[in-house]
């Protein structure tokens, strides 16, 4: 006798994991857009302090506070570049037979929150770490080093006289776990919540700490510290439509907008330390060539499928994600020139020529 079982449907949805936008923090909302499309803001220079001459004008000038200068007033300019938006529909009885599950306002509020939100924070976050006026070579940070990292961006931000208040410390979660584990580093976790709900997880040396998914920040982000003086990021417009029965449609089409952009102020660009993770995870051996100054390269483990390998002699090891396409190219088994004793950096690239793995090997070549 055959049976044949019920299958039961939930009144559930199955929500992927999604955080809120941090990014207020680190950014300013300074100027208004409103009735325009590109905004000027001037940059006016200084003058130098002079000795005063109490017994009279020195030299050619003709006033007692020095020779008189004129300021210059320059501009720098903002467009917004970026407007997005989206639509869908959602059918009467797709509605219904989901268990109302698929509802137009819930489908609106997942949109905003695992597309809309993460889209402008990842593009907030590129532009702060391209703009930053402070870029050292990228780095290796492990539990050892993390805390004279933090501690040397901290004294570069210092010297720069950037405002200590409101410092902004970003990291991955992976660069966090280094920190929990350093134990140089002694961070206040005692955070109210207004703080908590604004990404905030803790302080250290008086920056406020926020712990980003690496999925919203470059590839390769070790860290930042960011006073939001430095980046401005309108967002002009953002409206969310919901049309019950437009013609055509028997259901709700859903329709969003959002005018967006950062930038960041030339001025105060040195109010912004990033510091990018040196590729790694290659062990390249060199061994003697068949040839008179050719070495043999063996590289571990192999590079992914589709991906592609250059090198470069007495080169700095790439940052994650950096552009390595100008590169030379290696085809992982040719003999390559470079004489002894010199550093071999290879480097296992992604199709666009940006650095994924590297390693570095000092040279033996055949005499």
């Amino acid at each position: 006798m055959a049976i044949e079982l019920a299958t039961k449907f939930q009144p559930y949805t199955d929500e992927q994991f999604s955080t809120e936008s941090k990014k207020s923090m680190l950014t300013n909302q300074d100027f208004d857009w409103t009735g325009a499309h590109t905004v000027k803001v001037y940059k006016v220079t200084t003058a130098g302090m002079n000795d005063y001459g109490r017994k009279g004008p020195s030299g050619s000038n003709w006033s007692r506070y020095g020779a008189v200068e004129s300021l210059d007033a320059t501009t720098e300019e903002f467009t917004l570049k970026k407007d997005r938006s989206f639509t869908f529909a959602i059918d009467k009885l797709d509605m219904d037979e989901t268990a109302q599950q698929l509802q137009a306002a819930s489908a609106l509020a997942r949109q905003n929150r695992q597309v809309v939100i993460p889209e402008v924070d990842v593009y907030t976050y590129s532009v702060m770490c391209a703009g930053a006026g402070n870029k050292p070579a990228a780095a290796a940070l492990s539990v050892e080093n993390i805390y004279t990292e933090i501690v040397e961006a901290s004294r570069v931000l210092d010297d720069a006289e950037v405002p200590e208040t409101g410092r902004v410390l970003v990291v991955t979660p992976a660069i966090y776990q280094l920190m929990k584990k350093c134990n140089d580093i002694t961070m206040e976790t005692d955070i109210g919540n207004d703080m908590r709900l604004r990404g905030v997880i803790a302080n250290l040396d008086g920056m406020s700490v926020q712990k980003i998914p690496a999925n919203r920040l470059p590839a390769g982000f070790g860290f930042m510290i960011a006073h939001p003086c430095a980046c401005v990021a309108p967002t002009k417009l953002e409206e969310y439509k919901i049309h019950q029965d437009p013609p055509g449609i028997s259901g709700a089409l859903v329709e969003g907008r959002i005018c967006y952009d950062a930038f960041i102020l030339e001025n105060k660009s040195k109010a912004i330390y990033y510091q990018a993770l040196s590729a790694g995870g290659l062990t390249v051996v060199s061994a003697a060539g068949f040839t008179s100054g050719k070495t043999a390269i063996t590289v571990t483990p192999v590079k992914a499928e589709g991906n592609l390998y250059k090198y470069k002699v007495d080169a700095t090891v790439p940052a994650i994600g950096e552009d390595c396409s100008e590169w030379s190219a290696w085809d992982g088994n040719a003999n390559i020139t470079a004489a002894t004793d010199s550093t071999l950096v290879i480097v296992e690239t992604d199709e666009d020529g940006k650095a994924v793995k590297a390693g570095t090997a000092t040279v033996t070549a055949n005499a």
